[in-house]
């Protein structure tokens, strides 16, 4: 581990910090030497990949950890389904090595320029009604605890940290491995395509119900809709060749957008039944007082899932994200649409903007204290906290 300050921020700037202490591991025992060292002294430990997340879950004053050199596929089953893999690898990392293995992950966010570990760890989530977040894809996972040893949890090795630590924001270790549940490499049928708003409110529980994978884009310039819907398909790209708006090619390809422009987010999970007409208030509400804002909104949906701190925990969802420039302020914009998602009990993406207390989340989540218990077990010193996620979570 690296004395002497080093400078950090994310992705878009609205996060910065300067941490006292800064390590690269290149293997499990150099994670555990680097959390034993910053317990002696008496250092915080986060972890940072790529800073996609716009909130403060990765800044600290203490230790610094990037898993960069902890990056591809350890080991694949493709007969079991299951594929382990470092948690450093970034998204767009492990596509192509799965692929290479014949394998694919079940679904993948807009953007796969995350780290695994961190997407594991904030509930990261692409779209399809009848599919959970990447977190609901974990099958094991494998982390450096408080004490600075090797813990392997899943269903039946400490079953109730493995309940929790699919969605715990780096609180309950350092993730090192992550063992996930992949499907056979499978091509997707992409097809995009515009519609006027209130036409693609009125077609919505059709699309959604027919495509495996189905979200959209208002954009509030024109007041149209960017549809697209994407299918798991046989057929070669060549069939399609020629036509405007469609393509095929393999999920890893076709699922992620390529993200150039910097932005600041905020997105919440709401009831699937409450979705259309909070995007509606919203559409409202920037049409009246946010008439300059010009980024879309994005409309996806996602499956119910039993993990404590998932924004879907219990409830098929719906999720809505709103988007303003890096070099653009937000914060009065982000208030007056957090106030509609309140309305309608959204719970925050936990690595988008918001300003959520820990009494308000713990209204939200039914499973909040169960989420604390297990979290006191494992680190009772609360070395993996900053004084952000002591506030977040009320620690």
């Amino acid at each position: 581990m690296t004395r002497g300050f080093r400078d950090w921020q994310n992705w878009s700037g609205s996060v910065a910090c300067r941490a006292a202490f800064f390590a690269a591991p290149t293997s499990e025992a150099h994670v555990a030497d680097v959390v034993r060292a910053a317990a002696r002294a008496e250092q915080p430990v986060r972890v940072a990949a790529t800073g996609h997340s716009f909130v403060p879950l990765c800044a600290t004053e203490g230790a610094l950890l990037t898993l960069t050199g902890l990056v591809g596929v350890i080991s694949a089953d493709p007969a079991a389904g299951l594929a382990t893999v470092w948690a450093g690898s970034t998204i767009q990392q492990l596509g192509p090595r799965l692929r290479a293995q014949g394998l694919a992950m079940a679904n993948m966010g807009d953007i796969d320029r995350q780290g695994i570990a961190g997407a594991v760890s904030t509930g990261t989530h692409g779209t399809g009604r009848g599919l959970g977040s990447i977190s609901t894809q974990v099958d094991g996972l494998r982390l450096i605890g408080a004490e600075g040893h090797i813990v392997e949890c899943d269903a039946a090795r400490d079953p109730e940290l493995f309940h929790c630590a699919r969605v715990a924001l780096g609180t309950l270790g350092v993730l090192t491995q992550v063992r996930l549940r992949v499907l056979p490499a499978y091509r997707l049928h992409e097809r995009k395509w515009e519609e006027p708003f209130d036409a693609c409110m009125e077609g919505l529980h059709g699309h959604i119900a027919a495509t495996r994978h189905f979200e959209f884009f208002w954009r509030p310039r024109t007041d149209r809709c960017e549809m697209k819907a994407l299918h798991p398909t046989e057929a070669s790209p060549a069939s399609v060749a020629g036509r405007g708006g469609e393509r095929i090619g393999w999920s890893d390809e076709v699922l992620p957008t390529e993200r150039t422009v910097k932005f600041n987010e905020m997105e919440f999970a709401v009831p699937e039944g409450a979705g259309p007409d909070c995007i509606r208030e919203i559409r409202a509400l920037m049409r009246a007082r946010h008439p300059d804002v010009a980024w879309p909104l994005e409309y996806r949906t996602l499956a119910a899932d039993e993990i404590p701190l998932s924004p879907a925990h219990r409830r098929a969802t719906v999720t809505i994200s709103v988007h303003q420039g890096a070099e653009l302020p937000y914060a009065r914009f982000f208030a007056d649409v957090e106030a509609v998602f309140r309305n309608h009990r959204g719970r925050p993406h936990w690595g988008k903007h918001h300003t959520h207390t820990a009494a308000e989340l713990a209204a939200l989540y039914p499973e909040w204290e169960r989420f604390q218990a297990v979290r006191r077990r494992v680190d009772p010193r609360g070395r993996f906290l900053s004084d952000y996620l002591r506030r977040l979570l009320g620690a």
